[in-house]
């Protein structure tokens, strides 16, 4: 039996994504995502954790990431652990990423438009 790796938050971006190309022409976007949840602390008051995670996603969903997610958008993203390594001045050097395969954007379509809204209607 093959074991599952699979990955789905909900947060917001800490950051604009970042999207560069690849040599074969493919895109490739890196953005930082922070999770939160409240906990009880030893004196029984309310904190909160935030967790940042590496989010890498490819091709199409690098490209629409870029396209209209920004700082602080609201995101679920689904995907999968990675660790990559590779060597640096002689120092070996390794980071664990979530390789995004699915994106919904969160944030409130007229979110733009309720700040223009003008509610002076007497109804």
């Amino acid at each position: 039996m093959s074991g599952i790796n699979k990955v789905i938050l909900i947060g917001n971006l800490g950051r604009d994504p970042e999207m560069r190309a690849m040599t074969n022409g493919n895109h490739v976007t890196n953005l930082s995502l922070a999770t939160s949840e409240p906990f009880k602390n030893k004196e029984g008051e309310f904190e909160t954790r935030t967790e940042w995670h590496r989010v890498v996603m490819f091709n199409r969903l690098a490209e629409v990431a870029n396209q209209y997610l920004s700082k602080g958008s609201k995101a679920y993203i689904e995907g999968k652990l990675q660790t990559r390594e590779w060597e640096s001045d002689g120092a070996k050097r390794s980071t664990t990423e979530i390789v995004a395969n699915r994106l919904e954007m969160l944030d409130s379509k007229q979110k733009s438009n309720e700040e223009e809204f003008n509610d002076d209607i007497p109804f």
